[in-house]
């Protein structure tokens, strides 16, 4: 399990730099679109095309990674109430909905990608389907990130939890 988790560790925290690189980019290519509307009064057609495009790709990847983290929204009133094994089985339930969320979103994400690849993103000149490429990686490790924590649990490992310090792999 350890090693395991230390794999996925290298691909969270690589999908997390990612995720960070994507959002500076975004930024600079809203910063250039302000700088040249109002001082070159010539704006670009392609800066908010590609803020978009970066803007699926760190939302996805970075929600992946807050998944395994354990920083994902969660109801949890209920479980003040639960004994231990109440909390561990809601727990588990929870990241089995969040599996098949993933899921949905990589079956339904290809489909829509294959569907808009032929399409052409008028601003960039890339394949329409290339939009939703965030999606089916992101789903991706939605499914992997949500089957470690499951498999942690079943284990008799911790998960990391909202507000939780980093547990240990052991």
């Amino acid at each position: 399990m350890k090693a395991i988790a230390d794999v996925l560790g290298v691909v969270a925290r690589f999908a997390l730099w990612l995720s960070g690189t994507g959002l500076v980019a975004m930024t600079a290519c809203v910063a250039w679109q302000v700088f040249s509307r109002y001082l070159l009064n010539h704006s670009p057609s392609w800066t908010e095309a590609t803020s978009v495009l970066l803007m699926g790709w760190f939302i996805f990847l970075g929600a992946a990674v807050g998944i395994r983290e354990g920083y994902h929204l969660s109801f949890d009133v209920v479980l003040y109430v639960l004994p231990e094994g109440g909390k561990r089985l809601m727990h588990t339930i929870s990241d089995l909905v969040v599996t098949g969320f993933g899921l949905g979103m990589v079956i339904y994400g290809f489909k829509l990608a294959y569907g808009t690849w032929d399409a052409t993103m008028p601003a960039l000149g890339i394949p329409g389907g290339f939009a939703l490429v965030p999606v089916i990686i992101g789903g991706v490790l939605v499914v992997i990130f949500s089957l470690e924590r499951i498999a942690r649990r079943l284990a008799g490992l911790e998960t990391a939890r909202f507000g939780e310090v980093d547990l240990p792999v052991e």
